[in-house]
């Protein structure tokens, strides 16, 4: 990966990253597994996604921190980011580009992939 696509991927990484540790600068999903879980499992589940950290080759090819899993309670939820135009009607043409793009975290349930 040459400079320019690193800064590229660090920068939309970052704010990423802000999303999923912070639930701010884009909307947050639960699908309805999740939604129906129990508030203290649900809360747990929140928890684990925003403490999440273990980007890595395996999980994060790209770099730019847009896919995880976590486990709760003995079950494995996944996160992923996608990133939509301000009316969410298309793909971003450019992610990190925070002005012209509209990132949605999703949190579901391993069975829901």
């Amino acid at each position: 990966m040459d400079a320019l696509s690193q800064e590229h991927s660090g920068a939309i990484a970052a704010l990423n990253d802000r999303l999923r540790s912070t639930f701010l600068g884009g909307q947050v999903l639960l699908t309805s597994t999740v939604a129906a879980l129990d508030d203290a499992t649900k809360a747990q589940v929140l928890a684990a996604v925003r403490a999440f950290s273990k980007f890595e080759d395996g999980n994060d090819p790209h770099r730019e921190h847009d896919f995880g899993s976590v486990e709760v309670a003995g079950e494995t939820y996944l996160f992923k980011i996608d990133y939509y135009d301000l009316d969410m009607r298309y793909l971003a043409d450019d992610p990190a580009d925070e002005a012209h793009t509209k990132r949605v975290l999703t949190i579901m349930h391993s069975s829901e992939y």
